[in-house]
């Protein structure tokens, strides 16, 4: 799941070809009927779940062999661009919600909605909302397979003494709340001032407070989505498949002015210092102390080889309460796919507990069955690791929201993504810059 919430800074136009081959790559594998499926994914952290799930699959089903090409993100999309645009597009692959809707309008995924009535999957079992993402006119292109929610992630040995308890920290567009008190304590220049004493000099930093993400698209998922969200911004008239954005709305210029104030203060990197670099760079040569992440980085950061020390907390809560995104993932059959039938009973195992099961023992991800994200979370405290902020807050009622599903979904993330990096960079003021940006991406639902 790595890197998942990246997508709408991928700068990857997908340009999918609407006419579907005659074709996928599955194989006829030999005599007797035999089959070998093609399964894409893109985490090398879950190929090991998958290849179990895969050889528990085969045992079940010995005629069928599930072939898994593991590829990373963005080289990932640019296969399966080439491929869907040749027509041996893989028989089924992990589909993101940033993504899936230009598949869905291209006619390149199978509606799995007629298998789903005949084997009576019952869909109640998933994490609340998940199973209606990948829908659409009563069409079904997908099961649920995972989820994933946002914390703040700190290095503990950067945490201020007196710090804000970081279980109930606070945040406003205005001053910050005790969220930016955290961050500013936690800013350090080169001769030992934090961001609270008026001898602090931001010109010269050696802790930055806070690691905003940038290269964020139109989702906003590792920051600014999830703190405008608890402002009371909504991105859609409806989701999924909404017709008219939001980001003209003033409780989102005000949450990018906060950022920018960050910046202004010396609590964040610039916008150029901090890319050339990346976060997870920055955090790990303990020039950072706070960031904002996804639950699909647990390992990253709490794992034994980790070059610092870190701990997660929860987002901070906003005028409108704590707010996060929820994300969660599905896999495609492809529509030109020779053995549909067989793409079947393989998706339909990867939505099960048969395979989810497996899946939560390897603490990598929470799986989407509800009972297997509570077997997950259990096994992350076998290894101890304590990330119950995770789940809590996908449990918390009116605590989540889901990313933007509709069609146009690269122009609109390019969009707007170009368009706040503009503010960060001194080149507009926000409200301007969002309005452009808002009018710009409604244009192309007309």
């Amino acid at each position: 799941m790595d890197k998942r919430l990246r997508a709408g800074s991928a700068a990857l136009a997908l340009a999918l070809a609407a006419t579907l081959g005659a074709c996928g790559n599955g194989s006829d594998a030999g005599s007797g009927g035999s089959v070998t499926l093609n399964y894409w994914l893109w985490d090398d952290a879950q190929s090991a779940s998958y290849q179990s799930c895969a050889d528990a699959f085969h045992k079940a089903n010995p005629n069928i062999t599930v072939k898994i090409t593991q590829t990373a993100w963005a080289q990932y999309w640019q296969n399966l661009t080439t491929q869907l645009a040749s027509g041996s597009a893989p028989d089924v692959w992990t589909d993101h919600a940033s993504y899936y809707a230009q598949f869905v309008t291209s006619n390149q995924i199978l509606d799995i909605q007629p298998y789903v009535e005949k084997d009576k999957v019952d869909l109640s079992q998933y994490q609340a909302g998940l199973a209606d993402l990948f829908t659409k006119d009563g069409k079904r292109y997908g099961l649920p397979k995972d989820w994933d929610t946002m914390a703040v992630v700190y290095n503990t040995a950067l945490l201020p003494k007196g710090a804000p308890d970081l279980t109930s920290l606070t945040w406003n567009p205005d001053d910050g709340g005790t969220f930016q008190k955290l961050i500013a304590m936690s800013t350090v220049d080169a001769s030992g001032h934090n961001g609270l004493d008026p001898a602090f000099d931001k010109n010269h930093v050696k802790v930055y407070g806070f690691l905003p993400e940038w290269a964020d698209g139109s989702q906003g998922q590792n920051g600014w989505g999830d703190l405008a969200a608890s402002a009371g911004f909504t991105f859609l008239d409806k989701n999924p498949w909404g017709t008219h954005y939001n980001y003209d709305d003033p409780k989102l210029a005000a949450t990018i002015n906060w950022y920018r104030q960050l910046i202004d203060k010396g609590y964040a990197p610039k916008f150029d210092k901090q890319s050339t670099l990346g976060r997870d760079a920055v955090m790990d040569a303990g020039q950072g102390a706070i960031t904002i992440t996804g639950s699909w980085t647990i390992n990253s950061y709490l794992s034994p080889t980790a070059k610092q020390k870190y701990a997660f907390a929860p987002l901070p809560t906003g005028p409108t309460g704590r707010k996060t995104a929820i994300n969660g993932l599905s896999d495609a059959i492809y529509a030109g796919t020779k053995h549909k039938d067989e793409a079947w009973k393989w998706v339909k195992f990867l939505g099960s507990a048969d395979c989810q099961d497996l899946v939560a023992a390897n603490a990598v991800v929470f799986p989407a069955i509800k009972a297997d994200s509570e077997k997950a979370l259990a096994a992350h405290q076998a290894k101890g690791q304590d990330v119950h902020v995770f789940t809590d807050e996908a449990g918390a009622a009116g605590g989540t929201f889901f990313l933007p599903i509709t069609d146009h979904g690269n122009e609109v993330s390019q969009t707007v993504q170009d368009a706040i990096q503009s503010v960060i960079l001194g080149q507009a003021d926000a409200a301007s810059a969002l309005k452009k940006a808002n009018t710009t991406v409604n244009a192309l639902f007309k």
